[in-house]
């Protein structure tokens, strides 16, 4: 068992004031007055800073008391790095703030600017995974509090860098749009903390070349990204000189060197650092020097990799000791104050810890997951007086209304509806890959840039991750992002932004903070001439496990117009993440059995799709049910035209929502059928297809009807005809159902 290495940095804290009674003399001075001459702070900042910074270390020390009771259950701590209680100190409530799970003295730092906060009894709940924990309602040990404006980061190894740059992009975007999004001040800044290690994380690389590349084009980018330098990621040591020689001359940011060890040295430092990006609405690369004190975490043996000479030269360096001796050099306190500060937090700390082990805990599945809920899933859309929107509908539309017009294909009706949907929100930004002035790939968003402008409809660099994180930042900026991702398999290279970051925010914020918004995704197969997993991609499993995570798609124009507005309401009133993913092959369709019988007229403005609908087609009495979704649900309704010359009838039961699905409507649809064809153009293993197959048996038992699919085979697309083997068609549908009726 590894010996704990707090005993020693207690000792070592102890012992070296103690021997400092007798050689240094209060210097009488009031509050204000600076802490010594020429100094950027006054003596009582000064015994501040002391006390964040004990308060983050006794913190440290209780969780592995609590731990070694069993009544916690995290110690990774921010021993070493309390120099980051600088940063908290001179930034403000409200800049927002993305946390590394380091930065402890920043917490207790900020938490002083804001009256009637109880930092210290918070975290004891936190760690003791307390239903009473106020920001993630004991469902992790997080950083985060909504009056601090901290939303809570879990993992933070550097995957929160592109939100805090996305939302840096949009606080000044806020001005040149109709919605002032949240009610920040118009100077506020945000600030990112990350180790040293995290820096070569390709998300980290995401975020702040994405910062830099917007600032090298003079776009405001008001972000402080603080590396706390510490030498070391678990037990790999990052390279002397690396992170300054990377950072120091880089294109479109500045950086500034701070030492986080000793205040003296390191306060003016980080007083410019954060001046600058408020002044200037530049990203600021602030980089902070610490060390790190305990090791990693609580199940790292630190003497595994280092020698006990190498961990007790690291323990000499405590900026906590560091702060105290010069709070004492410099006539601030006695040795005596502060040994009785030191005794005093602990006491604190510890009366914090044994009550918040004794505060109730989680008990039920329905207790831990009640803030991945919708809590208003029948809602109306918002409500515009009649007068209003029918005149402000006139100057959008300058001729005919699209519901006057002739029917029309799919994406001509996403367009219209993305149209009208900006009018409405005035708050809402449309972002991605050549979506301006080009319109999209697919002519989706045609003629969205010149009605709303560059401030709102706008193209981004090429890659998801930034998209992602700019979305992200729309959102705790307080607007309505609608990002649109090119093509479903790009999708996978960025989706832990979506399922690290966007769906949890709501969990381990007991909804307190949310990243709402509409993922636009072109998806699915069946575009001929096109191959390769990247533009003809069949597969959304990777989506489907996401926790609360809200997945749609349409077949059709009418479908997908009611549905995006379902979409955004759910992203605005109930802030959650929703994907949209638009069949490529559907898009321009016309004709499904006869010409122009898959055109449709544009659906009525106030026309929303209910929660869960699922849409019904055929014999109501038919013996043989086929339930499919998007191209699936096309070719099924084809094929089923087929068997109806001879004389079979079917019902076709369509999908819209993929994510959470309809159990109900599904069993529903079901129960008394002989048999049911399910059809999923994705692939066989881990489809949607076996998810409904289980629905299925699980609820039906013995009345359950046969069950068989035609699915995709577990394959990539090919080019060329070769697609054909390798997906469903109507002719294997027809065949699957006419084997079953």
């Amino acid at each position: 068992m590894a010996v704990s290495r707090v005993q020693f940095v207690d000792k070592r804290f102890r012992d070296t004031i103690a021997s400092m009674r007798g050689y240094f003399e209060i210097i009488p001075g009031k509050a204000a007055e600076p802490a010594w001459e020429g100094a950027p702070l006054s003596r009582a900042d000064a015994v501040e800073l002391f006390e964040c910074q004990l308060s983050s270390r006794w913190i440290d020390f209780v969780a592995r008391e609590l731990k070694a009771d069993g009544k916690s259950y995290y110690t990774i701590g921010s021993s070493g790095h309390e120099g980051n209680a600088m940063v908290g100190m001179l930034s403000r409530p409200t800049d927002t703030a993305f946390l590394h799970y380091r930065s402890g003295g920043f917490y207790f730092a900020r938490a002083r600017q804001v009256p009637g906060q109880t930092p210290i009894f918070d975290t004891c709940l936190s760690f003791c995974a307390s239903t009473e924990d106020p920001i993630s309602g004991g469902r992790h040990k997080v950083w985060g509090s909504k009056a601090l404006n901290i939303p809570p980061q879990t993992s933070t190894i550097a995957s929160h860098l592109p939100k805090a740059m996305g939302t840096a992009f949009f606080m000044d975007r806020r001005k040149i749009m109709n919605d002032k999004g949240s009610p920040l001040p118009d100077d506020t800044i945000v600030l990112c903390s990350f180790g040293d290690a995290s820096v070569n994380h390709a998300t980290a690389l995401s975020g702040i070349n994405a910062a830099c590349w917007c600032a090298f084009q003079h776009l405001p980018m008001p972000v402080v990204f603080v590396c706390e330098d510490n030498g070391i990621g678990i037990s790999v040591h990052t390279p002397s000189e690396w992170i300054e020689s990377n950072y120091a001359n880089r294109a479109g940011m500045k950086y500034f060197r701070a030492d986080g060890l000793d205040f003296t040295k390191g306060y003016a430092q980080v007083k410019t650092a954060i001046d600058y990006c408020r002044t200037r609405r530049r990203p600021v690369f602030l980089h902070l020097k610490t060390v790190r004190l305990l090791g990693h975490a609580g199940s790292d043996v630190e003497t595994t990799y280092h020698t006990k000479e190498e961990i007790e030269a690291t323990e000499a360096r405590d900026p906590l000791l560091r702060t105290a001796v010069r709070l004492i050099e410099h006539g601030i306190l006695s040795p005596d104050e502060v040994l009785a500060m030191y005794d005093g937090m602990a006491a604190q700390v510890r009366a914090a810890g044994a009550e918040a082990a004794r505060r109730p805990l989680h008990q039920t599945p329905e207790s831990v997951m009640t803030s991945l809920t919708l809590s208003e899933e029948h809602a109306p859309p918002e409500n515009w007086e009649p007068e209003l929107l029918a005149r402000r509908r006139e100057e959008l539309w300058k001729e005919r209304p699209p519901e006057e017009q002739r029917p029309r294909h799919l994406a001509q009706h996403l367009n219209w509806c993305l149209q009208d949907l900006a009018f409405r929100y005035p708050g809402m930004a449309l972002f991605g890959e050549d979506v301006a002035k080009k319109g999209g790939v697919y002519h989706v968003t045609a003629d969205l840039y010149e009605k709303f402008g560059v401030g709102r409809v706008f193209n981004t660099l090429l890659d998801e991750t930034t998209i992602l994180g700019l979305a992200m930042g729309a959102g705790h900026a307080g607007l309505l992002p609608i990002p649109e991702v090119q093509y479903l398999a790009y999708l996978h290279n960025a989706i832990d932004q979506l399922r690290g970051e966007a769906c949890s925010m709501q969990f381990f914020s007991n909804k307190q903070f949310a990243n709402p918004m509409v993922v636009r995704i072109a998806g699915f197969a069946y575009q001929r001439g096109f191959g390769g997993h990247f533009h003809n991609d069949n597969s959304f499993s990777s989506l489907r496990e996401i926790p609360g995570i809200i997945m749609v798609t349409a077949s059709n124009g009418p479908d997908a117009v009611r549905l995006m507005r379902t979409c955004v309401h759910l992203a605005h009133r109930e802030g959650r993440v929703v994907v949209f993913i638009e069949p490529i092959a559907l898009y321009m369709t016309k004709d499904l059995v006869d010409k122009g019988d898959w055109s449709f007229e544009y659906p009525h403005p106030d026309e929303t799709m209910p929660f869960g609908e699922t849409h019904y087609h055929g014999d109501p009495d038919a013996e043989t049910l086929v339930i499919s979704y998007a191209n699936g649900y096309y070719l099924s309704r084809q094929a089923c035209a087929d068997l109806e010359q001879e004389g079979i009838r079917t019902g076709v039961l369509e999908l819209r929502f993929l994510t959470p699905l309809n159990d109900a409507a599904i069993v529903d649809a079901a129960r008394g059928r002989k048999s049911v064809v399910i059809v999923d153009e994705c692939r066989q293993t881990a489809s949607l297809s076996e998810q409904i197959a289980t629905i299925l048996t699980e609820n039906l038992e013995d009345d359950c009807p046969h069950v068989s699919r035609v699915t995709g085979h577990d394959t990539y697309i090919p080019l060329g005809s070769a697609w054909e083997c390798v997906l469903p068609s109507r002719q294997s549908i027809y065949e699957a159902v006419k084997r079953r009726s």
